[in-house]
């Protein structure tokens, strides 16, 4: 019984000490490369020129977010597995940051030959998406693949295999700064995850 309750005060206070550690945290790093090794200094690398179209037919491009902290994902309409839950924890954030005209989200398909234009629309409307903040899009498969391997290196199969034929599904959430920089990945699935993400994001508002 003593071991019981000493276990869960040890776990309290490194629960406590986390959240103290976390809420010091002043600055975010850099994410340059693959295997997100955190860097102090200014960026190297930057989300790269994109154009895609979302569900209102719309093109969307870097300019369409320059001056904005977005967050980016991968999914894919038709998907039964993680993706509900990478939508439901997108639209927290939709929820969070709906008065924030400087926060926005991005969601691109990996199943363009799926999701057309009215088939984004349609899943649009049935998960609520507003399309002020949260842009759905799709495009040529080559330019979407491309871009979410070697643009915000959310393809980590592809980082062990190299193989161009693999298809993507991920569950990470991308952050990408006012400048265009990666500056944190998270597991979208995951509340606590979600929770930092958040947290991040109040320290980026802060940068000037």
């Amino acid at each position: 019984m003593k071991y019981y309750l000493l276990l869960f005060v040890l776990t309290i206070y490194a629960c406590k000490e986390s959240k103290k550690e976390a809420e010091d945290v002043s600055s975010l790093p850099y994410f340059n490369s693959t295997d997100f090794t955190p860097e102090w200094e200014k960026g190297t690398h930057k989300i790269p020129e994109f154009s895609f179209v979302n569900q209102d037919g719309h093109t969307i491009t870097n300019k369409t977010y320059e001056g904005k902290i977005y967050v980016a994902d991968f999914f894919f309409t038709t998907c039964p597995g993680i993706c509900p839950k990478l939508t439901k924890n997108m639209n927290g954030l939709q929820e969070t940051y709906a008065n924030d005209n400087d926060i926005m989200l991005l969601s691109h398909t990996v199943m363009p030959w799926v999701d057309t234009i009215e088939k984004l629309k349609t899943f649009e409307i049935e998960n609520n998406i507003n399309n002020k903040k949260w842009n759905l899009v799709t495009g040529h498969k080559d330019e979407l693949y491309n871009i979410a391997r070697h643009g915000y290196f959310a393809d980590e199969d592809f980082i062990k295999t190299k193989d161009e034929n693999e298809f993507i599904h991920t569950e990470n959430f991308i952050l990408v700064d006012k400048e265009g920089y990666i500056r944190g990945v998270y597991n979208g699935t995951l509340e606590i995850d979600i929770e930092r993400l958040k947290r991040h994001i109040n320290i980026l508002r802060k940068e000037a």
